[in-house]
């Protein structure tokens, strides 16, 4: 098999749709120069459900940086591709990754975020998301964060913590040189958390861990505080 330009790494736990998930990746423009990763935290939970052939499956600890990392340490593609199960990309998202990264510039990079909802609000949060990652080059790990495995490697990966490890890394990345490209291109990200916990103390919650994790308080405090939301 010809090396892989792209590795689309997947961290799941117990999720129900990565089949749908995986169909809509193998209609991607540029499909066949990728590798699909999908890194299981609860055992074989969901990598047995996989019908597809051809998908690299991995069991890890539990821990979205965690399976993360691993998944990039097994991946042979020079762009790692970081994907939540719950987020869709636009069917020429790897020819726009290709596009941004022929510019030797950007190590990094995302897209602009979507929320799968008809909500003015939440329309609102994705287009205040979109641009503050424009502004601030530190995007979320639902914008689906892409990044040279050579710097990625070189950078140590995802710091091992239990909540921000996307931003974290970006934050790193946006310290040490001005080179994350943020596509005006759009993924489509799942409503559900919104939706199944409310609108207003959602968005409410995850602005005040951004803005205590600003402050300087510890992801481990930080997780506390998103599970007692995720628990009321």
């Amino acid at each position: 098999m010809k090396k892989p330009k792209f590795s689309i790494i997947i961290p799941v736990y117990n999720e129900e749709g990565i089949n749908s998930l995986i169909k809509e990746l193998n209609d991607l423009e540029l499909i066949k120069k990728a590798e699909i990763i999908v890194v299981d935290g609860n055992k074989n939970t969901t990598i047995k459900k996989i019908k597809f052939k051809g998908i690299i499956k991995i069991i890890s600890e539990k821990g979205r940086a965690k399976q993360m990392n691993l998944g990039a340490k097994n991946a042979k593609g020079d762009i790692l591709i970081f994907l939540h199960a719950d987020t869709k990309l636009q069917k020429d998202a790897l020819t726009k990754i290709e596009k941004a990264l022929e510019d030797q510039s950007y190590v990094a990079g995302a897209f602009s975020l979507r929320l799968d909802s008809k909500n003015l609000f939440l329309k609102l949060v994705s287009f205040i998301t979109s641009i503050r990652s424009k502004i601030v080059r530190i995007p979320y790990g639902d914008q689906a964060i892409f990044i040279r495995k050579n710097y990625f490697k070189k950078i140590n990966g995802f710091r091992d913590i239990p909540i921000l490890e996307d931003v974290e890394l970006m934050r790193s990345i946006r310290k040490n040189c001005n080179c994350i490209k943020i596509l005006d291109e759009e993924v489509i990200s799942s409503a559900r958390r919104w939706n199944e916990k409310g609108i207003i103390k959602t968005t409410y919650t995850n602005r005040k861990i951004m803005f205590l994790y600003m402050l300087g308080f510890t992801p481990e405090k930080l997780v506390e505080i998103y599970k007692k939301r995720k628990n009321n």
